[in-house]
């Protein structure tokens, strides 16, 4: 489901794949509000936005195929690159932060 914004009018400006701060609202992209945006944007805008967010998904296809190589030994982290290795392991960084961020959180509604 895409991200609008919207101007003053409260009409969308924008589609986006993830939301800015979690400050934008989710629609699915069969509203009505969508489909009339797309019919009046520009299709190659609508491409572009697609493509981007489709490697956005791909990205993360291609970092769980990775790992799956590794942990079966058929490849070694060191047969990759040495910019590829640092990009995987700041990426495995980043989102092993954003998961233990998630878990720690003291919100006592969740259990």
């Amino acid at each position: 489901m895409p991200y609008v914004k919207r101007d003053k009018d409260g009409h969308i400006s924008g589609l986006l794949s993830h939301s800015e701060n979690n400050t934008l609202e989710e629609l699915p992209a069969d509203h009505p509000d969508v489909i009339a945006y797309l019919r009046n944007a520009n299709i190659d805008d609508y491409t572009s936005h697609l493509l981007h967010q489709s490697d956005d998904e791909f990205i993360r296809v291609l970092e769980d195929l990775i790992d799956v190589l590794l942990e079966k030994n058929i490849i070694l982290l060191t047969d990759l690159p040495l910019a590829a290795q640092q990009k995987l392991m700041k990426r495995k960084q980043i989102r092993q932060q954003h998961d233990h961020s998630i878990l720690s959180d003291d919100n006592d509604d969740i259990f």
